[in-house]
């Protein structure tokens, strides 16, 4: 099965509106809304290891994709490595407080939220439903994750920070996001660590995929809850890519998620 990044340059339709969450330039949410009222709210978090070079731009087809199922899509964009106030603590603040505003009603509907990330979002959107799991001193604690959160899917995510430093993947993208790898840094903003009781999340992963090895997920799923589905042959961009075979895969697990009645 072909791995385009084709989808990363691909043209489509810009955001209804664009939602405002702090003082940077990147501290905005792009929003798509269905014809109808939406089943529910699609939270996307990008890619691309957390690096100021890539942004939510290239999630743009897959947004108009989801809105297009009845979903209405908010794209997050947060601080990233690279540039300032990226990296820890930026990037973490940036996407609790983008998910803070969404589940207060930014985006005007009360519709259940459902987190989608890819890649390093997949990391993001992960540790994210996790923040109930914080100690209640930590910045980004926040208590109600279980109940504002109708889900998680991770798309060949970053899920284990010991293994991504270890590998180097992407010339050192972990340790360049988190700044020192001491446990004590870890246990605020690696996923595996403070995995356990909370929101349902399901993760899809190539087995074919070179950029974050599918070891990622199926050590996450062993040591949480998580649902992992691998998937035969799948590569690394095509879970973004609305005109890849496997799109049909992401959709249903965001119907899955998206459901009340889970």
């Amino acid at each position: 099965m072909s791995d385009s990044r084709d989808v990363l340059d691909r043209p489509a339709p810009g955001p209804d509106r664009t939602l405002t969450y702090g003082p940077s330039a990147d501290h905005v949410i792009d929003v798509w809304q269905p014809a109808d009222d939406p089943t529910a709210l699609v939270v996307v978090v990008h890619g691309g290891f957390w690096r100021a070079e890539y942004d939510r731009r290239h999630t743009y087809p897959m947004c108009v994709a989801l809105a297009a199922e009845g979903y209405a899509v908010a794209a997050v964009e947060y601080r990233r490595t690279g540039q300032v106030g990226g990296g820890r603590p930026g990037t973490f603040d940036d996407v609790a407080a983008a998910l803070d505003l969404l589940v207060a009603g930014g985006a005007r509907t009360d519709a259940p939220i459902v987190l989608v990330g890819h890649s390093a979002g997949g990391h993001l959107a992960v540790w994210a439903s996790l923040r109930h799991r914080q100690p209640a001193d930590s910045p980004w604690y926040s208590a109600g994750s279980p109940e504002a959160l109708a889900g998680v899917v991770s798309l060949a995510g970053v899920c284990d920070l010991d293994a991504a430093i270890a590998l180097n993947l992407d010339d050192g993208a972990a340790v360049a996001l988190l700044g020192d790898t001491t446990e004590a840094v870890l246990a605020l903003t690696d996923p595996m660590r403070l995995a356990g009781p909370g929101v349902p999340t399901i993760l899809l992963h190539g087995d074919a995929d070179t950029t974050v090895p599918i070891a990622q997920s199926r050590v996450y799923a062993k040591t949480s809850a998580a649902r992992l589905r691998e998937l035969p042959g799948v590569g690394h961009y095509e879970l973004i890519d609305p005109l890849s075979t496997i799109w049909p895969q992401v959709l249903r697990a965001v119907a899955e998620t998206a459901a009340p009645s889970r």
